[in-house]
């Protein structure tokens, strides 16, 4: 109820922070404005996040507290059943986090790995659930390395020998973490994959993942678009691999990077034709929501509720880029 109050009242006033230079706040709000309209229904929380964004605990390193061992939370407050979305495309995530399952005819390729905990009743006994065997892993993905994302991938990598794709900045502080961090240190060796800002194309079997390098949430961030499908036919995905920018405060360059991967990302999926957005936390996509209605009788008209068109994908990133722009001018960012 709090945050409701008191995002009502950020949606209703302006926001002015004093001691800062900033821009006019009808420029401001000429932003938000776009955002909120291009968020509609669909993308509210990911408006409220981004457009009103509150710093982590610890300012810039708050999100290293994500690498330190801690317990599982009770999974009353987490767990969520695996479910199949498209033909060969599976949610293996939380209620808060995803991961997913690309299957091809040449093996699996996961994207992103959740909290350490999570590992064994989110993707292995999913993927068992959902008649995958985990043995069949040939790459892990990983949008980002922060440890709500990455701190399965040491024990996938480790007991099924399987290749890691990731950020080449993300990479270097991956290798630098103590070894005893939650979920442990992939090992970078032959076959690990570091993408720079020239990006990659991976393919596998029948299926290529075209990986954007949008640095901005870390400095390795990586989206993807690729191609899944729907009762035999082809749909395009395309996925946002960061989101969050409230550790950039006054650095200018850092909102810049953001802005300018947005764009960068929006571009590939127009050009894809993406009509399918997807997230690494299901409070940004609805996965959690959205995989349990796949299930469900649909009516006359109503298709895979993941497939949005392509309009939806790009007012997605449009909330991301204008939110991230009045956020930059709030800030007074250089």
């Amino acid at each position: 109820m709090k945050k409701c109050v008191w995002l009502a009242a950020l949606l209703a006033t302006s926001i002015s922070l004093p001691g800062r230079a900033q821009a006019p706040v009808s420029e401001i709000d000429s932003h938000i404005a776009a955002a909120k309209s291009a968020a509609g229904l669909d993308y509210r929380a990911t408006f409220a996040n981004l457009c009103f964004p509150n710093p982590p605990p610890g300012g810039a390193r708050g999100a290293l507290g994500l690498l330190a061992p801690r317990p599982a939370p009770d999974p009353a407050t987490w767990y969520a059943s695996p479910y199949q979305v498209f033909d060969n495309l599976y949610w293996l995530g939380t209620r808060q986090h995803s991961s997913w399952a690309l299957k091809t005819s040449a093996g699996i390729i996961i994207i992103d790995t959740n909290f350490a905990w999570a590992t064994q009743p989110e993707i292995l006994d999913g993927m068992a659930k959902l008649k995958l065997d985990p043995k069949d892993i040939k790459y892990v993905i990983l949008s980002h390395a922060h440890g709500d994302h990455d701190q399965g991938v040491a024990t996938l990598q480790k007991n099924y020998g399987a290749k890691v794709v990731m950020g080449g900045p993300d990479w270097e502080a991956t290798l630098k973490r103590a070894p005893d961090v939650a979920g442990g240190v992939p090992v970078r060796g032959p076959g690990d994959i570091a993408v720079g800002p020239e990006g990659y194309k991976l393919t596998l079997g029948e299926s290529m993942v075209e990986i954007v390098f949008t640095p901005g949430h870390s400095v390795g961030t990586l989206s993807y678009v690729f191609p899944v499908m729907d009762k035999g036919k082809r749909v395009m995905v395309a996925y946002s691999g960061g989101t969050l920018t409230g550790a950039f405060g006054t650095d200018g360059r850092r909102w810049d990077e953001y802005i300018d991967s947005q764009k960068r990302i929006a571009q590939a999926a127009a050009a894809a034709g993406a009509s399918v957005i997807l997230s690494n936390h299901s409070e940004y996509d609805g996965a959690y929501t959205k995989a349990r209605l796949i299930a469900a009788k649909r009516e006359v008209g109503e298709g895979n509720p993941f497939i949005v068109g392509p309009q939806s994908v790009q007012n997605y990133f449009t909330v991301m880029q204008e939110c991230a722009t009045a956020s930059k001018l709030r800030n007074g960012a250089k």
